[in-house]
Order: C-alpha cells, then structure tokens, then sequence
C-alpha cells in the first residue's frame, strides 16, 4: 500500500442501500447524494467505455458499473492516495476486471493520453468537478476537502474540454453542478455539445434547487430543455419516494433513460 495512503485513516461505508462499499477517508470529502445521483443520471450499454474524471474514491464510476454490466469504466483522480483507495474499491465491489483507476489531472489532456485515454476514446464522461469559487465562496480550511470542491475561473470550461478531448462524437457528458450557475454551465458547454437537458435537484419540495444534473451530447443539436425537478425530501421533510427509490434502491434519474 502506498505510504500516502497508508497515512489516511479510512472508514468502510456502505451507500446504495449496501450494494456498494466503499473504503474512504475520514476526514476531508466524503460521499454524499452527488455522486449517486451523477451514475444514476448517466446512461450505459454493455461493451462501451465510461470516464468518470475526478472520481475520488471511485463513488460514481463504481454505482455506474454496478449497475451497466461489462462497462468499463475508467476513474480518473488527481490525489494519489484517493487513485489508490478507487482501485482498492474496485476490487473489493468486485469490479476490477472492467474498472480501473488512474493518477491523472482531469484537465491535462496529454496526461490523459499518457494515461491510456486517448482522444474520442470514451463512450460516456461523467464528473463531479470542484465547483466552489474560492474567490467567491467560503471554503473548507481542510486541504482535501478544499481539493475536491474549490476551483477558480475557468475551471469548468477546461474539464468540459477534457471531456470533449475522451468523448466520441455522439458520446454523452454528464456532470452535476451548483444549481444557481445553470446558465454558465450551458455556456460553457455551447462550443461542442448540444441537446442538454437538465435536471435540478432540491431539497425539498417547493425550496430553490441547490444542485443540477446536466447530460449533453458531443457534436449534439437543439435547445437546452428542463426535466421536472428531484425533491430529496417532501414537504414534511422527510426523504421523498423518489429520492429514496435512486440513492437506495439504485434506480436511474430520467437523464440516463434519455441516453438509452
């Protein structure tokens, strides 16, 4: 095991409702509702290859391949010590013959292609990138925490490159972000991608949205459209059905049933 590794004190949780475990740190990021929701926004055949760039512990990229048999999917992820904890996950969830995990900056291209990921390689991207502004927002003092969640200007923009660098023509991105920059986002996305559609997330019935699942498809035509949104719990504020049947049970969101 590597000694930056070694140094982590971890946990072993389980998430999908104990379909997946999941060895990660106990302190800095930790899984949360995002990175469920991003693999159950994404869709996927049998035989194609997914790209989850900054996959951390391998969350997303591994409730994808659990759920899309013989996918492969390749984690990207710039922190060693959390590249090496993606891989142990693999092979714990059993899923190390078709998932494998990669040390790599998700914005550096030729890094990718250094790393096995050549250009229009990849069937699906999904991502999760640092979307706190650290000129714009308080962020956590804890330096991975702070890694996985705050970025600067641009930074969008060049993981949409990277992902328009993986993807074939006709491939799909998919990524989760802040819901109040939604128009940025479609911005940024604009050059190379068309037919978006997003879905919001809230936190409740009748609150503003604080997250949004966008898919959007290389080389894709027509207008941006919206999904009804996904209340993670009802009026009472307890979790709602829907919520529960997609961070439990493992059911895809509308956006992966658009993919096909």
């Amino acid at each position: 095991m590597p000694a930056d590794q070694d140094a982590l004190k971890t946990s072993e949780d389980a998430v999908l409702g104990g379909r997946l475990r999941l060895r990660q740190p106990l302190v800095g990021h930790r899984v949360g509702h995002d990175a469920i929701l991003l693999a159950a926004a994404t869709g996927g055949r049998a035989g194609e290859h997914a790209v989850d760039l900054g996959a951390g512990v391998g969350a997303a990229g591994l409730a994808l391949a659990m759920r899309v048999p013989a996918l492969k999917v390749t984690l990207v992820e710039i922190d060693a010590a959390l590249s090496a904890l993606a891989a142990d996950n693999a092979r714990t969830n059993s899923l190390a013959d078709r998932v494998r995990a990669v040390t790599c900056n998700a914005e550096d291209v030729n890094a990718l292609a250094a790393a096995g990921l050549a250009g229009a390689c990849a069937d699906r991207v999904l991502m999760n990138p640092p979307f706190q502004d650290a000129a714009r927002h308080n962020v956590s003092p804890d330096a991975l925490r702070r890694l996985a969640h705050a970025g600067g200007p641009g930074l969008l923009a060049r993981w949409i490159a990277a992902a328009a660098f993986l993807l074939r023509t006709g491939g799909a991105l998919t990524l989760i972000w802040r819901a109040d920059e939604v128009d940025a986002v479609l911005a940024a996305l604009a050059p190379g991608f068309g037919g978006a559609a997003v879905l919001p997330v809230a936190p409740r019935e009748g609150a503003p949205a604080i997250r949004m699942l966008v898919r959007a498809v290389k080389g894709g035509a027509g207008a941006p459209h919206y999904r009804a949104a996904l209340n993670l719990n009802d009026a009472r504020g307890r979790p709602s059905e829907a919520a529960e049947a997609v961070l439990r049970g493992g059911q895809t969101l509308v956006l992966a049933e658009d993919e096909g």
